[in-house]
């Protein structure tokens, strides 16, 4: 369904955004095209930074009415920004991805798609990379890191550093917030109790700009998020739904 003027949009898309001037208008456009004939809006995140991402964001406001972009006043991070488009966001169904234009907006509609065809408990469909255009050394970091969290926290999840996503704004609220959150979805949407799937997307070589992330940076938060959620799965207790009576 087309969406119509004043009416909450059915699908949010929210992107994350840091120094990525030269990334985001394309993004933007290739989001504008994926959805069109949809119900939906994009809301960028622009995440404090140093170039004119911000500016060139806002002058896409009147080519693509769905636009709406967000500034953080002070630098938080990736999982703070989606919070924040999250948060402000009017859809019930949420699709993130990357500024960086590696994540391909075509494939969003499939995951949303995914999701609504699911039953009712069904919170998250997940992107899963194909041929992912990285280096051999983030590769092989990413498989390790996927390897230990996937055992340690038994989320079903092959590759939860994909930013493609597809889920219900209502469940993300009900999760525990922290930063680095977004790497630990589908183990949370799971310990509240929903049911996560995944879908194989593809995966693009960045074209602008260079990585926030190093190999290093990543495997240290990691280290003491997975533990974090560790702890969180021990402490939770399920009542297996809610009547009225």
């Amino acid at each position: 369904m087309a969406q119509t003027s004043g009416a909450s949009p059915d699908i949010s898309i929210v992107i994350p955004v840091f120094d990525e001037e030269g990334a985001a208008p394309a993004l933007a456009r290739e989001i504008a095209a994926a959805f069109a004939g949809r119900s939906f809006e994009m809301i960028f995140v622009d995440d404090a930074s140093r170039d004119g991402t911000r500016g060139v964001l806002k002058a896409l406001s009147a080519e693509i009415p769905q636009l709406r972009v967000l500034a953080h006043r002070r630098n938080s991070g990736q999982s703070r920004s989606i919070r924040s488009g999250i948060l402000a966001a009017r859809g019930a169904v949420v699709v993130t991805l990357d500024g960086d234009g590696q994540n391909d907006p075509a494939d969003g509609p499939a995951l949303v798609d995914a999701l609504l065809a699911g039953p009712p408990q069904l919170a998250l469909v997940g992107g899963e990379r194909v041929k992912r255009q990285d280096s051999q050394a983030k590769k092989l970091a990413s498989k390790i890191g996927n390897g230990v969290r996937k055992r340690l926290l038994k989320d079903a999840a092959n590759d939860t550093g994909c930013g493609l996503k597809a889920f219900r704004r209502e469940a993300f609220l009900r999760l525990p917030y922290f930063d680095h959150i977004h790497r630990y979805l589908p183990a949370l949407m799971l310990r509240e109790g929903y049911e996560v799937a995944f879908r194989p997307v593809n995966h693009r070589h960045r074209q602008t700009g260079r990585s926030k992330y190093t190999n290093l940076g990543r495997l240290w938060a990691s280290a003491s998020d997975l533990f974090g959620v560790m702890w969180l799965q021990s402490r939770a207790r399920n009542p297996g739904g809610v009547d009225e009576v």
